[in-house]
């Protein structure tokens, strides 16, 4: 049965119009289909959905976020929970039950957004945290929407031409982590988006770029990775970013069509961090001219 708690949510902007949180709902339990439209709704137009103070199952998780679409598998299963393959999961926890001093996986420290190495990248991350840090691990986001609507008219022309490769395998070797297997490249072959792209539900453009991205298409190389540098540097200014700082039991849900993030570092040794993700499918990034 559905929850019935229609008039008890709440929508509480977090940034501006960059990010809200939804407070007075149960997310363990199947939605109210209106409350389920709201949610998306605020999700599309804000780009970052906060919800606090969960317990969720694996099976929760996976059923709250087919609210939002399809779920997929990531191209890596080295980090499927082995139970439910529509899991990604990163802990520091070892067998023993104590923090084992190993990041799960550093390459979560650079900008990113997810998938972007594929053809049809990610719509949406969900990750809600089992264990969080007292200090550091935080996730911090940035508005690409917002990056680029505060460029000048001639840079908006010139980055509405210009197409980026992105490759997993090359992201993966500069975060300190061992060559892609064959399969696995074959799995997540490179692929070219473009720099600017429409954000389908609101018709706004974002700028698309993250660590992924390692080069421009028919650009020397220096001018191409000074390029990548100060477009990042741009779009990452404290004015576009939303610094999440974790408490067990959160969800939080991004787009990745119009958002980059980053964690911060945390005491691996010390501080137990446990988080688990699901990934709403997208489409092929629509080139915004």
């Amino acid at each position: 049965m559905a929850t019935q708690l229609r008039d008890r949510l709440e929508l509480k902007a977090l940034k501006g119009d960059f990010g809200i949180e939804a407070l007075g709902i149960d997310i363990s339990r199947p939605l109210d289909p209106a409350i389920s439209d709201r949610l998306r709704a605020a999700f599309d137009r804000h780009r970052i959905l906060v919800v606090r103070g969960q317990s969720l199952t694996p099976e929760a998780h996976i059923a709250f976020s087919r609210n939002f679409g399809e779920l997929e598998v990531h191209v890596l299963n080295e980090y499927h929970k082995p139970t439910h393959p529509e899991i990604f999961e990163l802990s520091n926890i070892g067998a023993d039950g104590r923090p084992n001093a190993v990041h799960p996986d550093r390459g979560t420290l650079f900008w990113h957004t997810d998938a972007s190495f594929q053809a049809k990248p990610a719509l949406a991350t969900i990750l809600y945290a089992e264990r969080a840090p007292a200090n550091g691990g935080h996730t911090m986001f940035a508005d690409m929407i917002g990056a680029y609507e505060a460029l000048g008219q001639a840079e908006r022309e010139r980055f509405a031409k210009l197409r980026v490769r992105h490759d997993l395998n090359i992201s993966r070797l500069k975060a300190g982590y061992p060559e892609m297997s064959e399969s696995q490249k074959r799995n997540a072959p490179p692929v070219v988006q473009p720099l600017v792209r429409l954000h389908p539900p609101t018709g706004r453009k974002a700028i698309y770029l993250g660590s992924h991205g390692q080069e421009f298409v028919g650009m020397p190389p220096l001018e191409s990775l000074g390029m990548m540098e100060r477009i990042m540097n741009h779009a990452t200014e404290p004015r576009f970013v939303y610094e999440h700082v974790w408490r067990e039991g959160d969800l939080v849900m991004w787009d990745n069509r119009a958002t980059v993030h980053r964690g911060t570092e945390y005491d691996t040794a010390v501080e137990p961090r446990v988080v688990r993700r699901t990934v709403i499918k997208g489409d092929a990034p629509i080139a915004a001219g």
